[in-house]
């Protein structure tokens, strides 16, 4: 279990990298609007889209391979073990130490029971 938890855990981490990375390298779709009205050489409005496509495909599955690792590690991360142990109650009962009962307090009479200042 603990060899899962560390591959997920290297997975997430390395898709969340690979994320970052490929969302800093896309442009805007704003970016070519200026290029298309004459300060750049692009031919259409907005610009080529070949490159686009390919980078927001792999940061897709990037991040559905991200939110995956996520559940799974969040799923795993719950699991209690049931066959070490019967019930919470019974290691509740081991650890808890029985209190001593205390004498009675007889109450005070007479001028004892006047408040002093």
């Amino acid at each position: 279990m603990s060899a899962l938890l560390t591959i997920l855990l290297a997975v997430q981490m390395i898709s969340a990298v690979a994320m970052v990375g490929l969302i800093l390298v896309q442009h805007g779709k704003g970016a070519d609007m200026g290029a298309a009205f004459g300060s750049g050489g692009s031919g259409s409005l907005f610009g080529a889209s070949g490159s686009a496509n390919f980078l927001s495909r792999t940061t897709a599955v990037l991040a559905t391979i991200f939110f995956v690792c996520t559940l799974m590690l969040a799923y795993f991360g719950t699991v209690r073990p049931t066959a070490s142990s019967g019930s919470v109650l019974d290691g509740a009962a081991v650890s808890v130490p029985v209190p001593v009962a205390a004498a009675p307090v007889v109450p005070a009479s007479g001028a004892a029971q006047i408040p002093s200042k």
